[in-house]
């Protein structure tokens, strides 16, 4: 294909930044919740870094793992010299360096001659290796309390390194990697209820017990008193009340939102959702069917990431004996009919149908009309309906 010329890729040029710029397109916003999962919260100027030692286990399980292992063997190092340091200072002060190898002359440790070899003496008692090459004898009582005090806190050090270890290498934060929330979260039509919907999942056989799901709203909110809140977190009830957040896990399963009078999105249409600034957390957690542990998986959801009119794409299809399913289709979606009015809106325009229709008279069946349909016409009844109305006011008169 051959290269365009010079003014016509500057014509193509122009023509796409002078439609980019006068489309109104929303500015890329910051994540509070990563969709791995992470919080994109960092603190900073904290003062009372003293805090983190008063809770020492925990700072250390927290660590990253590089620092981890460095720690983890600096520790160990460190004791094995500083203990190795005191049976070099009790064979000097005894004199055993010098008279180490006289035939009457009973030594401390036996063999003990230099820093190094006290250094392989404190690995040896520390590590509980025992050579035989270098003991201590029952001439030397500093020597027998120096070896009971490192017998105590050898023990200690080895229970906290190795304590933090297997605490570190249990964490159920790899199992939330296999849990996997969908791409999208919808807004659609359910059982004649606007319902904001997104879909969740678990990759393994080995099930999360006790499994349950709650949803946050993050936006920005200004009080009454005029106070400006930056990420004001505001509950989504996705089936608390109705125990709908319990989740038996199994297979992909849709998790539904209801907006009804106490749903934040209640007087929010398609156009008003367009406009606004928010971001929705899920939080999933349960315990790790092989471990007991818990395990919590996050996710969100912006503003831009939220679609009017569209449904998840069916997952599960039975087979012969079983029931499979198709994760290549787990962010898939498609798009319905949807009205475009806020969910009060459709409430108010189902009860007026409902309330206008029992006054027809029952031997000449109109067709009934669906709440949706109201919503775009300006009459709440066709035109045989209000004929027939007519008629049974002349009646009555």
């Amino acid at each position: 294909m051959k290269k365009l010329p010079k003014h016509i890729r500057e014509a193509q040029i122009t023509t796409d930044r002078t439609r980019l710029i006068s489309e109104p397109v929303k500015k890329p916003r910051q994540r509070y919740v990563q969709k791995d999962g992470k919080c994109n919260v960092h603190h900073g100027n904290v003062q009372e870094t003293y805090r983190y030692f008063s809770d020492l286990f925990t700072t250390l399980v927290d660590l990253k793992w590089r620092l981890s292992l460095l720690i983890f063997t600096l520790v160990y190092v460190l004791t094995w010299l500083f203990f190795g340091l005191l049976w070099w200072i009790i064979a000097y002060l005894r004199g055993d360096l010098i008279h180490g190898d006289e035939q009457d002359w009973t030594p401390c440790v036996e063999n003990l001659n230099s820093f190094v070899s006290a250094f392989l003496f404190s690995i040896e008692t520390e590590t509980t290796i025992g050579y035989g090459y270098r003991v201590i004898t029952n001439e030397c009582p500093e020597g027998i309390i120096l070896l009971l005090v490192q017998a105590i806190l050898g023990s200690i050090v080895n229970a906290i390194m190795v304590g933090c270890m297997f605490c570190k290498i249990s964490q159920p934060k790899k199992r939330a990697e296999t849990l996997m929330f969908s791409h999208k979260a919808v807004v659609s039509v359910r059982d004649d209820k606007l319902c904001l919907m997104f879909r969740v999942g678990d990759l393994r056989n080995s099930h999360i017990v006790e499994a349950s799901i709650r949803a946050k709203l993050i936006r920005s909110q200004q009080t009454k008193e005029g106070e400006f809140i930056p990420l004001n977190q505001t509950d989504i009830n996705i089936g608390f009340d109705t125990g709908d957040d319990r989740l038996f896990l199994v297979s992909p399963l849709i998790i539904s939102h209801e907006i009804n009078e106490n749903s934040p999105f209640w007087e929010w249409s398609q156009a008003q959702m367009e406009k606004e600034e928010f971001e929705i957390v899920v939080i999933l957690e349960g315990m790790v069917e092989a471990t007991g542990m818990t395990c919590q998986a996050r996710s969100s959801y912006l503003d831009t990431e939220v679609l009017w009119g569209y449904r998840f794409t069916p997952v599960l299809s039975l087979e012969n004996g079983f029931y499979e399913v198709d994760y290549n289709n787990f962010h898939e979606i498609y798009e319905t009919t949807t009205p475009s009015c806020s969910a009060k809106e459709l409430v108010a325009a189902t009860a007026r149908n409902e309330l206008l229709l029992p006054h027809l008279s029952l031997h000449a069946p109109i067709p009934r009309t669906h709440p949706l349909d109201l919503l775009s016409t300006p009459d709440p009844l066709p035109q045989e309906a209000e004929q027939e109305v007519e008629g049974l006011r002349g009646g009555t008169n």
